[in-house]
């Protein structure tokens, strides 16, 4: 009850608007919830800064399902890495519900051998976030006019995750980066941190037994300097932020579909608050809602 009055409140007074060009989203309640877009998606190859590579592309459409018309507006976009071995399909429940509030996601297929290059992984999120850029401006696709060109994100999941702040610290055009149990890299993902001057939220699960905090987010989080969270879902696991586990698969004390909802609302609060620029989102995501949530442990500077 205290998040959906103080996220109301915030709405009522709040006059600033989102970036420019972005399109606007009311405050919610529940960002847990979907949003008011229907999820669209597509697969596509990528080409773009010498890189090709296919990917799955989730945006706000207006109709639920595939190829379907992309939503009036333009929207900011995130490119999502996918974590060691895992298929993007793993995360589609998460990626899809950012698309219905108001997000292009880009998430890449690539790197998804035994041997994957960490360092190529990092250059392929950027790619993904170029070639997007490019296609505001490109005759007769799909997202023609629909891109907020100046508002790119970065996310992902354990070694796509690592690579995301890899990403950042290449890309002076990425606003913020959100992402989920965050994994060391080769290059580092530590030392890149220290270099990362946009906000970063790491999402974190307690009960991690494959990245753990201690030994993954945690030295992240120390290298990055501010703006930076560590938001730690309590009972959490590595697996618990995928639609579905696979072999060597941790398990954590609650339920996947209570971890997927905190991480949805997380990332959703995040991306709204430091990607679309809409500061009715500041309270849920600095404030005593954050701060105070028994569901997840709260570390932050601004």
């Amino acid at each position: 009850m205290l998040r959906r009055l103080t996220v109301v409140v915030a709405a009522a007074l709040s006059l600033t608007l989102p970036a420019t060009g972005v399109h606007a989203v009311a405050a919610s309640a529940d960002p847990s919830a979907p949003g008011p877009y229907a999820a669209g998606y597509v697969d596509a190859t990528v080409s773009a800064s010498g890189r090709s590579f296919s990917a799955r592309i989730t945006y706000p459409a207006t109709a639920a399902g595939k190829g379907q018309p992309v939503a009036a507006g333009r929207f900011p976009a995130i490119a999502f890495g996918h974590g060691f071995l895992q298929s993007v399909s793993k995360y589609s429940s998460t990626l899809s519900h950012l698309s219905t509030w108001g997000f292009i996601v880009v998430a890449p297929t690539s790197q998804g051998g035994l041997s994957p290059n960490h360092s190529a992984f990092a250059d392929d999120l950027n790619a993904a976030l170029t070639w997007t850029v490019a296609l505001d401006t490109t005759a007769g696709s799909r997202f023609a006019g629909h891109v907020a060109v100046d508002r790119l994100g970065l996310s992902g999941h354990s070694m796509g995750g690592g690579a995301s702040i890899l990403a950042a610290a290449r890309n002076p055009r990425v606003v913020t980066v959100a992402n989920l149990a965050a994994a060391e890299t080769n290059p580092s993902a530590v030392s890149a941190a220290a270099g990362v001057t946009v906000p970063v939220q790491l999402i974190a699960g307690e009960r991690d037994g494959i990245a753990p905090p201690a030994d993954h987010q945690r030295p992240i989080y120390a290298a990055k300097p501010p703006t930076k969270q560590l938001r730690t879902i309590r009972g959490g696991s590595h697996c618990g932020f995928m639609d579905s586990g696979s072999l060597f698969c941790d398990s954590g004390s609650i339920s996947r579909t209570v971890q997927l909802q905190l991480t949805r609302r997380l990332l959703t609060e995040w991306f709204l608050r430091h990607l679309a620029g809409d500061a009715a989102y500041d309270e849920a995501v600095w404030g005593t809602p954050a701060r105070t949530d028994p569901q997840v442990i709260f570390e932050g500077v601004r």
